[in-house]
C-alpha cells in the first residue's frame, strides 16, 4: 500500500521543537475553556501534544493507538484499534488529541468511541490539521496544507545510524515531482 499522497500538499513546513512547543501552548490555551478532564491521545505521534496539554492543563492522559501504520509504515486502508480507550472517560469531559489532522477519520472514530463510553462531551484538537479534514478538529493550533515535518519524524534510528526517515524523503520528492508537473 502506498503512503499518504504527499504530492497533494503544497509546499513543506519544518516544525522545530521550539515551534512545537509554542502550538502546544496555544493549542493549550485554546482548549482550557472546554475545562478537559481527561486527554485522550492518540499514539504514536499524537502522545507528544497530548502529554504537553495534559501537563499544562494538569489533567488525566490515556494514551490510545487508532492507526494505519504497523512498524511505522502505512498497511490499513481505515484506521484500526490497536489501543481502546478506558471506561474512566465516562462521565468525563474529555480531548481527543492527535498531532495532525488529515482526513478527520482518526479523531472521529475516537470520539465516536468515547461518547460511546459515556464521555459527557468530547473536544477534538490536533497541533496541525489540513483544509481538507473532515470532520476537521474543533481545536487547532495551526491549519496548513503543506507537507508537515515534524522534529520527532525527521531521523530514525537504523543498524546503529541516524539517517533521514524515508517517508520524508519520499514525502520531499513526491512534492518535487509534484511542483514541475
Amino acid at each position: 500500500m502506498k503512503s499518504y499522497d504527499y504530492a497533494h500538499r503544497s509546499g513543506v513546513k519544518r516544525i522545530t521543537w521550539d515551534d512545537f512547543a509554542v502550538l502546544s501552548a496555544n493549542l493549550a490555551e485554546r482548549l482550557a475553556p472546554f475545562h478537559p478532564q481527561v486527554i485522550l491521545g492518540i499514539a504514536r505521534a499524537g502522545l507528544f501534544p497530548a502529554t504537553a496539554l495534559a501537563c499544562s492543563l494538569r489533567c488525566e492522559l490515556f494514551p490510545i493507538r487508532l492507526t494505519r501504520r504497523r512498524n511505522d509504515e502505512v498497511v490499513y486502508d481505515q484506521p484500526v484499534w490497536k489501543v481502546l480507550i478506558p471506561e474512566e472517560v465516562s462521565g468525563k469531559i474529555v480531548a481527543v488529541v492527535d498531532e495532525i489532522s488529515d482526513t478527520g477519520q482518526t479523531l472521529a472514530m475516537a470520539t465516536d468511541q468515547a461518547r460511546l463510553l459515556g464521555a459527557t462531551q468530547v473536544i477534538t484538537a490536533s497541533l496541525v490539521s489540513h483544509s481538507w479534514a473532515d470532520p476537521s478538529p474543533q481545536i487547532t493550533a495551526l491549519v496548513s496544507d503543506e507537507f508537515i515535518i515534524f522534529p520527532w519524524d525527521q531521523k530514525v534510528l537504523v543498524g546503529g545510524k541516524w539517517i533521514d526517515h524515508p517517508e520524508i524523503v519520499a514525502g520531499l520528492k513526491a512534492q518535487d515531482k509534484g511542483s514541475t508537473s
